[in-house]
C-alpha cells in the first residue's frame, strides 16, 4: 500500500481563553494506516482532528491536505473534500427522517425542477444502509424512533462514502454494542487495508486501540509525547508503556475492587415494586444501603430503561418506585429523596452545556445551600471548587462553560453533581463512558468508597469487565427480562456471562 501523505499538521496551537488545548503539535496522517490517538481527558487528541475536519479553527499553525494548504471553513466543506468525523456525542438531526439525515446537505441530488423526490431519497438511503449491514433501519422512518446506538450507526453511514479519504472515529464505540462495534471495525480495516485510505481512531479502550491500530500517537496536556508503530504496539509491555506516556507516572496495579465481600446493610435504599413500562413487565428489585447491583446486556436489552424508571423519568403503566416507603414519580422527587442519576446520554440529559461548570455542579444542591432565602455565591464557589479539585476537572475556573470541555471532563462534572449533593442512592448509566484510564481508576476507587460509606449504587454498563470488577450482584438482561443473576466471585469470568446476553 502507498504511504502517500494525506494530511500534514505543523505547529498547531489551540487556546480556549486561558486554557491551552494544543501546544505546537506536529502530526502526519498517511494512506493505509489506522492511526490511534490516545491520552487523558483534555490531552488534545479530539481537538487536533476537530480542527482538521472543519469543526473549529486553530489558533495558529498550518495544515496541508493532499499536498495543498488546508483551512476548512466547516465540517460540510471538509466532508465534501474527503475528511469526515464521527463525534462522540449524538450528532443527528432530530424530528426528520433517516434519509434526510444521511443526505443532509446533498438534497439537490434528488431534486427535479426544485422539488425533492423523497421516494428516490428513501430508496437510496435503504440501499446504502443495506450496504453497511443495517437493513433494520429504514430511510423513511423518523430518526427519533431509533436508539442512541442506531443513530450513531446512521452517522457512520452519513459520514462514509466513496469520496471519503480520512475517517475520524472519535470515541464512537462507547455508544455501540458488540454488533455495532464489529460493523465499525470491519469498515475501518476495509478502508485502510483494501481501499488505501486513512482512519484516525480516538479511543480510551486500550484493548480496542491495540487490536485495530497500525500506528499509535500518545498525547499529554496538548503535546505529543510518544508514538508506537508496528511491532511496538504488540509488545508485552505496550499497555504499561502507553499508560506511562499518557499520565507521566506509573499507574498502580489496583484497578477494580480487590475484595469479594457482598455484604450490605439491612435497609432497603431503593425498591422497584412490580414496575411495568413498555415491554418491561412486572419487574421487581431491592437495592440496599452499601450494595452495588450491576446491570449488563446488549444494546436494547432493557437495562437502560431500568435506570430511567428508578429515577422517575418514565411514566409507569404499573407498579411503583419506592424510596424509604415514599413513591417516586419524577426526577425532582428522586433528587429531593437523595437519588442521583448519571445518564448515558450525557449532553442531552445529564448536563446543561451552555451553563458553567459551577452551575452544573451546584444545581442539585441549591436547596441545601440556601441560608434563609439567600444562596451565597461564595458557598456555590466553595462547593464547586471542591469537586473540581477532587475530580481533577481540567478547566481554568468553575465559570468555564461545560460545552468547552472534553468528553471525559464533562463526565467528571456529571459525576461531581451528585457527590456534591451527597446523594445516598446513585444510578450510574455507563458511568465511565469516554473517560481515560487514570480517571476510571479514580472513579472505581470512589465507587468502592461509596459502598463502604453505605451508599446504594445501581450500575448499568456495557462493559462487562467493569461490572465483574465492581458489582456485588450482577443481573444480565435480554429482551427486557433478567436471564441470569451472578454474585461477586473471584471465579466469575466474562465468558460465563456472555451466553445469557446473546
Amino acid at each position: 500500500m502507498s504511504q502517500e501523505v494525506l494530511l500534514k499538521v505543523r505547529h498547531m496551537h489551540k487556546a480556549f481563553g486561558p486554557t491551552i488545548a494544543l501546544k505546537d503539535v506536529d502530526i502526519t496522517i498517511s494512506r493505509g494506516e489506522i492511526r490511534g490517538l490516545v491520552g487523558e481527558n483534555g490531552s488534545g487528541k479530539s481537538t487536533i482532528m476537530s480542527i482538521a475536519s472543519g469543526m473549529q479553527p486553530a489558533t495558529s499553525g498550518e495544515m496541508s491536505y493532499k499536498g495543498a494548504e488546508w483551512k476548512p471553513a466547516s465540517m460540510v466543506e471538509a466532508q465534501a473534500a474527503g475528511i469526515s468525523m464521527i463525534l462522540q456525542e449524538a450528532n443527528t438531526i432530530p424530528h426528520v427522517t433517516v434519509a434526510q439525515n444521511i443526505f443532509a446537505g446533498r438534497e439537490k441530488e434528488f431534486a427535479s425542477f426544485g422539488v425533492i423526490n423523497m421516494r428516490r431519497m428513501y430508496k437510496a438511503a435503504d440501499e446504502v444502509l443495506a450496504k453497511f449491514g443495517l437493513s433494520h433501519i429504514k430511510g423513511n422512518h423518523m430518526i427519533d424512533q431509533y436508539t442512541f446506538e442506531d443513530r450513531k450507526l446512521i452517522e457512520l453511514v452519513r459520514c462514509v462514502d466513496d469520496n471519503t479519504e480520512i475517517l475520524v472515529v472519535d470515541e464512537t464505540t462507547t455508544a455501540l454494542s458488540l454488533e455495532g462495534r464489529q460493523i465499525l471495525y470491519k469498515l475501518i480495516h476495509k478502508m485502510a487495508e483494501e481501499q488505501n485510505k486513512a482512519v484516525v481512531f480516538v479511543s480510551h479502550d486500550m484493548d480496542e486501540i491495540l487490536a485495530h491500530c497500525s500506528v499509535l500517537t500518545v498525547l499529554r496536556d496538548g503535546d505529543i509525547v510518544g508514538e508506537l508503530t508496528g511491532a511496538e504496539i504488540h509488545e508485552a509491555d505496550a499497555v504499561k508503556r502507553i499508560r506511562y506516556l499518557m499520565v507521566g507516572r506509573e499507574i498502580g496495579e489496583k484497578y477494580y475492587r480487590e475484595d469479594y465481600d457482598t455484604s450490605h446493610g439491612d435497609e432497603v435504599a431503593l425498591e422497584l415494586d412490580h414496575v411495568s413500562f413498555g415491554p418491561i413487565r412486572e419487574f421487581s428489585l431491592r437495592l440496599h444501603k452499601g450494595e452495588i447491583i450491576g446491570f449488563g446486556g446488549l444494546s436494547g436489552c432493557g437495562m437502560h430503561e431500568i435506570g430511567r424508571i428508578a429515577y422517575g423519568i418514565e411514566k409507569l403503566s404499573g407498579g411503583r418506585v419506592l424510596r424509604k416507603g415514599k413513591e417516586i414519580k419524577s426526577p425532582l422527587q428522586a433528587i429531593e429523596s437523595g437519588i442521583g442519576y448519571i445518564s448515558k446520554n450525557r449532553d442531552s440529559e445529564a448536563l446543561i452545556l451552555e451553563g458553567s461548570i459551577q452551575d452544573n455542579i451546584v444545581l442539585p444542591s441549591l436547596t441545601a445551600l440556601e441560608k434563609g432565602i439567600v444562596i451565597r455565591p461564595s458557598d456555590e464557589k466553595e462547593t464547586s471548587d471542591r469537586e473540581i479539585d477532587s475530580f481533577r476537572i481540567k478547566c481554568h475556573s468553575g465559570k468555564q462553560y461545560v460545552n468547552t470541555l472534553s468528553g471525559g471532563n464533562k463526565q467528571k462534572v456529571s459525576f461531581a453533581k451528585w457527590t456534591a449533593k451527597g446523594s445516598e442512592v446513585i444510578i450510574m448509566d455507563c458511568p465511565t463512558r469516554g473517560v481515560d484510564i487514570g480517571v476510571k481508576q479514580a472513579m472505581y476507587s470512589l465507587i468502592e468508597e461509596m459502598k463502604k460509606e453505605g451508599k446504594a449504587i445501581l450500575m448499568i454498563s456495557e462493559e462487562l469487565s467493569e461490572l465483574v470488577g465492581m458489582a456485588d450482584k450482577l443481573l444480565i438482561m435480554k429482551d427486557f427480562k433478567v436471564t441470569k443473576e451472578f454474585m461477586r466471585s473471584p471465579d466469575l469470568k466474562q465468558t460465563d456471562i456472555i451466553e445469557y446476553m446473546i
